[in-house]
């Protein structure tokens, strides 16, 4: 497939990172989505880490996971997912991932950099994600975090609702709360 420019403005000083240069003036950023290629594995795992780190002081809960994944997982994982990158210029600043379980796609490892949520990026890759479902998929499912508030409040905005504890129909978890979404 390939990669789609996403025309998106460049940050205005008040959004941009402390420390961040300006990218001149009235020049305007264009995010690049693409493929995951092998060589993005690296910048995944540190991506990953990054949210991991932020969702836990957002949380409040400062529990960190381990990180269990190395480049050999993550290059593997390329193959039985179809993983997608959003790029900004050299950076990768989000990654959407997707899977087909039977007639269920499940979406795993939607992540957008810490400094930048909170812009929409988010809310572009589960978009994407889920329009690569293939046709015979019924059910769109995910899992997050427990204490995930503010991530629950978005897959519920998203149209996803909590399946409750009771329902085997998706495996279990620890710490987690399993959401189902029916395709339009």
């Amino acid at each position: 497939m390939a990669a789609q420019e996403l025309p998106v403005s460049a940050p205005t000083s008040a959004a941009r990172p402390a420390g961040a240069r300006p990218s001149g003036t009235g020049q305007a950023v264009t995010d690049e989505l693409r493929p995951a290629r092998f060589e993005d594995a690296a910048e995944l795992l540190v991506l990953q880490r990054a949210c991991w780190t932020s969702d836990a002081i957002l949380n409040d809960t400062f529990e960190i996971p381990a990180l269990y994944e190395g480049l050999d997982v993550v290059r593997a994982s390329l193959d039985r997912w179809e993983t997608w990158v959003l790029r900004r210029g050299s950076r990768l600043i989000g990654a959407v991932r997707g899977h087909l379980h039977g007639t269920d796609w499940e979406i795993g490892r939607l992540m957008v950099a810490p400094d930048l949520q909170g812009h929409g990026l988010g809310r572009m890759l589960l978009l994407h994600i889920e329009r690569q479902a293939p046709a015979s998929a019924r059910r769109l499912w995910l899992i997050t975090g427990k204490r995930s508030e503010s991530n629950l409040r978005f897959y519920a905005r998203a149209g996803y609702r909590v399946l409750p504890d009771e329902d085997d129909s998706l495996p279990h978890v620890p710490h987690t709360v399993r959401l189902v979404k029916t395709p339009d």
